[in-house]
């Protein structure tokens, strides 16, 4: 059982100083977790020797039972993957709009103010998820309405629940209705841009269509829920942190920045060879796979000093939460203004937290074992004197 309280320790440590990888074993394949700093950018951007030209592969551990089509842009190399990116990119940029960044600020102060109206209040499922996928509407612009189906999913569209194969199924056919929608109805948002959208002066298709959008649904979705609860409980043991940022809010940037790389919300990402290759005295068989560890490297004490620290004030800090490489992360910039804005948020209005129940997201893997987040985190807020609790 897991101890209380937040945990960025780091199962890695002791392997990376005996070299610089970990065979671990994921669903019967040998993989090598490519575990240092630089080692992981110098793969990460070697996409001819690490492809993601690998349908269903690029997630460890794989999706083949979860999903019918190749996620779009990520399962493809560069030249491929940046102009079918170019189609989505708009989107996900609009989290710098002086309108998004003002509905997420009132979108978090809302949920604040309802949490401080409650003596306790469900972080997971009660907030971060409402959080995530009521600001993913405005990124997407569509209704916001529509984030009470997003949130039914909870907090994993493929893995929360039992019936695992099934949820995959439900998202594919809320998809499907989508883009029937967007091709009846067609309007500025995500799915109708898409339904009109071409690649390489063609149509795209309908299972391109729902690439993209299934990759948008699936990915950043657990990482922000499990980044917000672990914020939240740092700062229910660290209230002088919160004061920290209340008393110097110019910290708040350097400070989510810190909360990505401490958390990694995603422990790692696959790649495969496309042809036999010694992997720092691994061998991989043509088409086998390899981990780029971002976790692992975000903990490196070749690069941070003190790495299982939380500095508010780290700089440089050359993490690699959102990955390295031409597949940095398209949602990086909305992730950023969620955890900014709460970070604001918090410091203004909360003076303490108090966890009143936890239930820690374990990874359990033959290798390592990893606490990434929460599955529940209740909690109570304590307001600042300028915001008091409301009647």
């Amino acid at each position: 059982m897991a101890e209380a309280g937040v945990d960025f320790s780091d199962p890695f440590c002791e392997t990376r100083k005996e070299g610089p990888i970990l065979k671990c074993s994921f669903q019967g394949e040998s993989v090598p977790m490519i575990l240092g700093h630089a080692d992981l950018r110098a793969a990460a951007k070697d996409w001819q020797t690490f492809s993601s030209d690998a349908p269903f592969r690029v997630p460890i551990p794989s999706e083949e039972s979860m999903r019918t089509m190749r996620q779009l842009p990520i399962e493809y190399d560069p030249p491929e993957h940046g102009e079918y990116r170019a189609l989505v990119e708009p989107f996900f940029k609009r989290a710098r709009l002086p309108e998004v960044i003002a509905q997420v600020d009132s979108l978090i102060d809302g949920l604040l103010s309802e949490a401080l109206a409650k003596e306790e209040v469900e972080i997971v499922r009660g907030f971060a998820l409402p959080l995530q996928s009521r600001a993913l509407t405005y990124l997407l612009k569509v209704p916001e309405s529509e984030a009470e189906t997003w949130i039914g999913w909870g907090i994993h569209v493929f893995h929360d629940g039992d019936a695992e194969g099934e949820k995959g199924g439900a998202l594919e056919n809320y998809l499907r209705s989508k883009f029937d929608q967007a091709e009846g109805s067609p309007d500025d948002d995500f799915f109708s841009t898409l339904s009109r959208s071409t690649y390489q002066g063609r149509p795209l298709t309908r299972e391109e269509q729902m690439g993209f959008a299934n990759l948008t649904f699936a990915g950043g979705r657990d990482t922000v829920i499990h980044t917000v609860s672990s914020v939240i409980a740092y700062f229910a043991e660290h209230s002088e942190a919160l004061a920290e940022l209340r008393a110097d809010p110019k910290k708040i940037m350097h400070a989510s920045e810190e909360f990505f790389r401490v958390v990694s919300p995603l422990t790692h990402i696959g790649r495969v060879c496309p042809v036999a290759t010694n992997v720092h005295g691994a061998e991989v068989p043509k088409k086998g796979r390899v981990s780029l560890a971002w976790a692992a490297a975000n903990k490196d004490d070749a690069v941070f000093e003190n790495p299982e620290e939380v500095r508010l004030d780290r700089t440089p800090n050359p993490h690699v939460a959102f990955g390295f490489g031409p597949h940095l992360c398209l949602g990086a910039a909305h992730a950023r203004l969620l955890v900014r804005t709460l970070l604001t948020r918090l410091s203004r209005q909360i003076a303490s937290i108090t966890v009143l129940s936890e239930e820690k997201n374990v990874e359990e893997q033959e290798r390592y074992e990893r606490s990434v987040g929460y599955l529940s985190l209740k909690v109570r807020f304590t307001p600042t004197l300028e915001c008091d609790r409301p009647e």
